[in-house]
């Protein structure tokens, strides 16, 4: 939502300066997400006067111009068709930039002449489309201005987000009621000039009650449509709307201005009354918008007797649609049916700004004064002959009644409030409050429902900030966790993976379809997407992650190591997932490093054994299995598996095919920890940690040195030992390899933890003897 200071003053009487109205939106709960000073970039461009012009010497289409732009006569080459001594226009200095290509006008030599700035057309300074000659303004226009002061572009534009439950602020008056309720100035009292009409009202009616409750119209004849006047079309324009016609214009304007949509029908292209209906399945109507949309039974049309001219409440017809030509016209004012006008949108993926206010919800009890205002401002522009009002249904404009207790604002919303500030507050707004406390809702206050709404709107007028920060009481008794075990794991995880160094990284949900593609493609596809770069629910965690990691090094990043919790989205649920990507330099270079050294397989796996360690996860049992997949290097990844068929993540080097689908170069490490395999924790899950018990006897490690082949993995040796010995060997790992003679050795430490007593020799050889035929069983060999 859109509009300029000047606009919000026609409606607020306040001194108030640009940044105290932003202040106070945000304040009570009208964020602003910009404010724009249109002006800013024509500060440079100054109304000149074109003293003489003289055909150019050495080019037919040129001419040189004298042009006083306030400090005396400056030479100009031109090659507009209208300059010409006596014009006045605008002139841009040296050192301006043209708002249209960015070029920075400097003094240069064109042709052999001098040329110091140059004079302006509408498409350069970003104010129109015309580029047919320079702009042109009134011989009395004071030359040497700022030409954005002399147009009045110095109006600041503020840019507001309109959250769904607020249909009142979706017109600057609603605004300005919320600003003036703020104590940020006075509300004026709404222009409402009454418009007698001659003769009966145009044929309309409602067939649809429940679509299109109300149904206004009001004719009006021998209007002369063409271009508004210019404070209309400025303000339009001001804030990113096109003006395209009187006609057109006004109707926009009172949207805008007021929240009350219009549409406005060429009479002379109608067949026959205007009927409200709902349309026939497989119904056609070429809109506004130059597209054909197909209807069904569910949608409300306005039509005639030929066919259908409006997609109720959400685009007219381009059958129907005024032109230059036009003389006779229908001035719709209609209430629909919010969830109706969502309903029937959402299937033709159509938006508008008819339909953001209808489907929030319009004032019903708007319908007499939107139309009666539209039509006062026909007359003024266009002029003509209005008919009488023709008025089908019934708006739905029943008193909302609200039984509120003052009470509840400390105990609801924290801040105690007097009692007539409170009802000051209200008032304000809208309201009306009886002695009784008995709230009377207004008609265009449709998301107050009960006394708790009420207690939101005296907290966001009386400011969230000063709501007291104080500690809830405790209740007796200590409160039970309300934590799942999944949320603790979660944020263990988190906890973990930060101090390992990973940077968290929160990605979107949503990705496109060549993203999902590079990861098998995804199972879940939205039927109505933001955008097709968000369509498809991921199915991995790591296409987030490496547009992040791509973004980042883009920018320079020597090293990434993301990380990020969330959930993958497969074809049988949802899965709780941890990815980490490593990128760039694992270690740079240095004196003490020498070269710099980028992430491999081992340091993906480094990063899978010690965040599921964190997890709980038996690491020591755990068996490194297979590739990872498609989408991993082969030959450089691998599962970490709790028995053959529990996966409990994936680890490794990305396929370069991956890396070049995300726009990235060089070796790429990730992981990915499916969190739903993690075996569930035994025993309680209380917080108290099992008290510390260390063995009463010092363990015993002993060496061992295997001659292996090629082909036996050094975890299966390993694990094979741990278990040639349950009760006495506790802990075995691999601490050297070297190859010689085309043999590999792997030589492991064994820890052996006695109970009751110390090993006796015969116990220790016994023990030795079971290691070796262990080893001999996978495949090793004992070396001599």
């Amino acid at each position: 939502m859109k509009f300029t200071l000047s606009w919000l003053k026609d409606h607020l009487d306040t001194e108030a300066t640009v940044d105290q109205v932003a202040d106070a939106l945000t304040r009570i709960g009208l964020e602003i997400e910009g404010v724009e000073n249109p002006g800013a970039k024509l500060a440079a461009f100054r109304v000149a006067k074109v003293l003489s012009a003289e055909r150019h010497p050495q080019a037919d289409k040129l001419q040189v111009l004298s042009v006083d732009a306030g400090d005396g006569p400056m030479q100009v080459v031109c090659g507009a068709p209208n300059a010409r001594a006596g014009l006045v226009g605008v002139f841009g200095m040296p050192g301006a930039t043209v708002p249209a290509n960015g070029m920075v006008l400097k003094v240069a030599e064109i042709r052999g002449v001098v040329s110091n700035g140059m004079m302006c057309s509408t498409r350069e300074l970003e104010l129109g489309d015309d580029h047919d000659g320079i702009i042109e303004l009134p011989a009395d226009a004071p030359v040497g201005t700022a030409y954005p002061d002399y147009a009045g572009l110095n109006d600041a534009v503020f840019d507001v987000a309109i959250t769904p439950n607020r249909q009142d602020c979706m017109g600057v008056r609603g605004i300005a009621r919320d600003l003036a309720a703020a104590g940020l100035g006075t509300l004026k009292p709404l222009t409402l000039t009454p418009v007698t009409g001659e003769g009966p009202g145009p044929d309309v009616r409602t067939d649809d009650p429940a679509g299109c409750p109300a149904f206004y119209a009001q004719s009006v004849s021998g209007v002369r449509n063409g271009a508004a006047p210019a404070w209309l079309a400025s303000r339009l324009k001001a804030i990113g709307q096109k003006p395209i016609s009187a006609l057109v214009d006004i109707t926009n304007y009172v949207m805008i201005d007021l929240g009350r949509p219009l549409h406005v029908y060429d009479a002379a292209k109608l067949t026959g009354g205007l009927v409200a209906r709902k349309a026939v399945a497989g119904e056609q109507v070429l809109a506004l918008n130059g597209k054909t949309y197909t209807l069904d039974e569910t949608m409300t049309v306005i039509a005639d007797a030929a066919h259908v001219h409006d997609i109720g409440g959400i685009m007219g017809g381009e059958d129907s649609g005024v032109a230059d030509t036009t003389t006779d016209v229908v001035i719709e004012c209609a209430y629909f049916d919010p969830e109706g006008i969502a309903r029937t949108g959402q299937k033709l993926q159509l938006t508008s700004d008819a339909r953001q206010r209808f489907e929030r919800g319009v004032d019903p009890a708007f319908l007499d004064d939107g139309l009666a205002i539209a039509t006062r401002l026909m007359l003024d522009i266009c002029g003509g002959t209005a008919s009488g009002v023709t008025r089908a249904g019934t708006p739905p404009t029943e008193a909302k009644v609200v039984a509120y207790d003052p009470t509840l604002a400390e105990t609801l919303g924290g801040l105690a409030v007097d009692p007539e500030r409170q009802r000051a507050i209200l008032e304000s707004l809208g309201f009306t409050v009886d002695a009784s406390w008995t709230v009377t809702v207004p008609t265009w206050r449709r998301d107050v429902d009960g006394p708790a709404d009420l207690v939101e709107e005296v907290i966001r007028i009386e400011g969230i900030d000063t709501v007291p920060s104080v500690p809830l009481p405790r209740v007796p008794g200590v409160a039970r966790p309300t934590a799942t075990p999944a949320q603790k794991l979660e944020r263990k995880l988190r906890r973990a993976a930060a101090a390992r160094g990973l940077a968290e990284a929160v990605t979107w949900s949503f990705i496109s379809e060549a993203e999902a593609g590079a990861f098998g493609g995804g199972a879940w596809t939205l039927a109505n997407p933001i955008s097709e770069d968000m369509k498809v629910m991921r199915p991995s965690l790591q296409p987030g992650l490496l547009a992040a990691a791509e973004r980042n090094a883009k920018r320079g990043a020597a090293t990434i190591r993301l990380f990020e919790i969330g959930r993958r989205y497969l074809a049988d649920g949802e899965r709780p997932t941890l990815g980490v990507v490593l990128a760039g330099d694992a270690r740079p270079r240095g004196w003490a490093t020498g070269k710099a050294k980028g992430f491999d397989a081992f340091d993906a796996k480094a990063e899978a054994l010690a965040l599921l360690e964190a997890a709980g996860a038996p690491v020591a049992n755990l068996a490194v299995m297979g590739e990872a997949g498609d989408t991993w290097h082969p030959g450089q990844s691998g599962t970490l598996r709790l028995g053959p068929k529990t996966v409990l993540a994936a680890f490794g080097m990305l396929h370069p095919a991956t890396l070049k689908a995300f726009d990235l170069s060089g070796d790429v490490a990730a992981v990915e920890l499916y969190l739903d395999a993690l075996p569930a924790k035994r025993g309680g899950t209380g917080f108290m940690r099992p008290a510390y018990m260390p063995p009463a006897l010092q363990a015993v490690t002993r060496d061992f040195a295997f001659l292996v082949p090629d082909t036996l993995i050094a975890g299966d040796l390993v694990r094979a030992i741990k278990g040639a010995d349950k009760a006495s060997i506790v802990d075995a790992r691999l601490f050297d390899r070297f190859v010689k003679d085309g043999q590999t050795s792997l030589a492991v430490e064994v820890t052996l933890q006695p109970g009751a007593k110390s090993f006796t020799d015969a116990e220790l050889k016994a023990i030795a003897d079971k290691v070796v035929a262990a080893a001999a069983k996978a495949g090793a060999t004992l070396r001599g």
